[in-house]
């Protein structure tokens, strides 16, 4: 091919093409380059996210653990009087160190020791059936004594050695680990409105975190009868009632209750009534 340098035809097609090819680049450049910034910007978020749900299934796989409740085994030979054992019952077990993670396990009582702590108080009261004479002229709080008496013969807080005490209006309460996992509250029966008092009385120091709760009820000169009836009306009646438990048992009830600021957080309640010598 010849070249004509008076004519700059061919010097204007390939200058043309070298433009053409360069914008190509610029253009697929600036694609890239805006892959890269949205990429850029969202990766903080993505780690953040990532990071989140780590985080979230770590906690939930220790909150499994915690609420599997404390195990505890059974004594044959635990006493049923006042006679105080020699090794006690352990509530809750030590738990781990502590780690750089700021969530910490809390302590859950399990319902076979709910259910042995209530099985200690009846085991009280067949006693002061047994010796009316002993008992007749006590009032609530040394009736409460007896209780915690034979409360702390049976069992024991292991991490702080915390057992059953008495704190502020709280008649029995049993903390592990700086926690409260059961609470219970001594009354004479007085009726129906002293009743549903009492009932306000344990809401008002029942932690949001607190699941097993007893009243126990003192009636000196009422029909059984006539107690029992004005338990069931009064709790069912109640605002913060939610349901009764199928639970056989001659004098007392059990139920779910909600808390006071959360309708979905409930907690247990057992009601016991006892004949007590008068």
């Amino acid at each position: 091919m010849k070249f004509d340098l008076a004519h700059d035809g061919p010097q204007r097609d390939v200058k043309q093409e070298a433009d053409k090819i360069l914008n190509d680049i610029e253009q697929h450049l600036g694609w890239v380059r805006n892959d890269v910034n949205g990429f850029m910007q969202g990766l903080a978020g993505e780690a953040e996210r990532a990071i989140a749900s780590r985080r979230e299934r770590i906690l939930a796989n220790q909150g499994r653990a915690s609420s599997l409740g404390i195990p505890l085994k059974n004594r044959a030979d635990a006493p049923k009087t006042f006679v105080l054992p020699d090794i006690k019952r352990k509530v809750v077990p030590t738990l781990p160190p502590a780690t750089s993670s700021a969530y910490a396990p809390e302590p859950v009582l399990d319902m076979e020791t709910y259910e042995h702590i209530l099985t200690v108080i009846q085991n009280m009261t067949h006693v002061m059936e047994r010796s009316p004479s002993a008992f007749k002229t006590m009032g609530e709080e040394d009736l409460r004594q007896h209780f915690l008496v034979q409360l702390n013969g049976q069992f024991e807080g292991a991490a702080t050695g915390e057992t059953f005490n008495v704190n502020g209006k709280t008649d029995i309460l049993l903390r592990a680990n700086d926690r409260n996992v059961f609470i219970g509250e001594c009354k004479y029966w007085k009726g129906p409105k002293v009743y549903r008092e009492t009932i306000d009385q344990l809401l008002g120091y029942t932690a949001w975190r607190d699941t097993k709760t007893a009243i126990l009820i003192f009636n000196r000169g009422t029909s059984m009868s006539t107690v029992l009836a004005g338990v069931e009306a009064e709790t069912a009646g109640h605002g913060n009632f939610k349901r009764k438990v199928d639970w056989k048992h001659g004098s007392g009830f059990r139920y779910v209750l909600h808390h006071p600021n959360d309708a979905n957080r409930e907690f247990l309640l057992t009601v016991l009534v006892f004949d007590v010598p008068g």
